[in-house]
């Protein structure tokens, strides 16, 4: 049966008016959202330095880069900032003395990794935690395009000796200034970019951390402990809950980075899994870490 083409005309134009106008109230919502969290290039104060006990051996040397939220978006004192978290708690862990170095910064997205590394060219890390991914989402960057450069610092940073921890992408479907539409898409987007930030991950060496679930039950019963002023981006608490299930997967990292564990037998070892199915269960679950097992995944559940 064929269609009169002045019903036709009429048919693609009412889904193009729709699909315009379903975009509109998406771009009213973000801008109100936006509104709503406020803008600022405001960098808390800086927690680079030395942190523990002084001993003979050298210090851990560690590399903070990524968003606001390895920044500390928010905090007045560098001590409440992931940095200085991450110094305080892994030189309680390592029982060592830790040097943090931050080139993090607020709005950054991920191309701005590349930069970031090379302005801590000098400082030659023994640990590096790459927190990042919010702003793609919210910058509409394609997924695609973001695990590819992700992917490709993480390998430079393991080919020049470093142990990487990235924590991926937190869940956007749970910060209330976003409202819906806005929210579902950001919840979707969010996710199934953290997933394929753990692929990507993993492939270049690194370890991926699920931190998607940290915006999700515990921050959404915890709302006003876990959110800042702006409700949007973590408080003193909510980063330290990030900041705590970060330093196991470091201090593992560190302790391992001798080793090998490669499994190069078909089928890999009990308790490893495709690289993908790793990722979709780490994507469910909060603090849970992936990492390559030979030709396989493995996931860890730290505490």
């Amino acid at each position: 049966m064929r269609i009169p083409r002045k019903i036709a005309s009429q048919a693609a134009i009412g889904g193009a008016a729709a699909v315009t106008g379903y975009y509109g109230v998406i771009f009213s919502e973000l801008m109100v959202a936006k509104r709503a969290i406020g803008i600022t290039d405001a960098r808390p104060p800086s927690a680079d330095g030395l942190y523990g006990e002084e001993l003979p051996r050298e210090p851990v040397r560690c590399l903070v880069l990524g968003d606001s939220a390895a920044v500390g978006y928010g905090m007045a004192r560098a001590d409440a900032t992931p940095p200085a978290m991450l110094g305080i708690g892994l030189a309680h862990v390592l029982d060592a003395q830790v040097e943090i170095r931050s080139e993090a910064v607020v709005g950054a997205q991920t191309h701005d990794l590349r930069d970031q590394i090379e302005a801590a060219g000098d400082f030659d890390p023994d640990l590096v935690v790459i927190v990042v991914g919010t702003n793609d989402v919210t910058h509409r960057v394609p997924a695609y395009q973001s695990t590819r450069l992700l992917g490709s610092a993480v390998k430079k940073l393991v080919d020049g000796g470093a142990q990487v921890v990235v924590g991926t992408c937190p869940d956007l479907g749970t910060v209330r200034p976003l409202p819906q539409p806005l929210r579902w898409i950001a919840r979707r987007k969010s996710r199934s970019l953290a997933r394929k930030q753990t692929v990507a991950t993993v492939r270049a060496g690194g370890r991926a951390v699920s931190l998607g679930s940290l915006l999700g039950v515990l921050f959404t019963e915890k709302y006003d402990v876990m959110f800042g002023e702006d409700r949007f981006h973590p408080s003193e608490t909510g980063y330290a809950n990030m900041v705590s299930v970060l330093v196991p997967s470091l201090a593992a990292a560190w302790r391992e980075r001798d080793r090998d564990f490669a499994v190069a037998h078909f089928g890999g070892s009990p308790g490893t899994m495709s690289l993908t199915d790793a990722a979709e269960k780490a994507a469910l679950r909060e603090g849970t870490e992936v990492t390559r097992d030979g030709r396989w995944a493995r996931i860890l559940r730290r505490r």
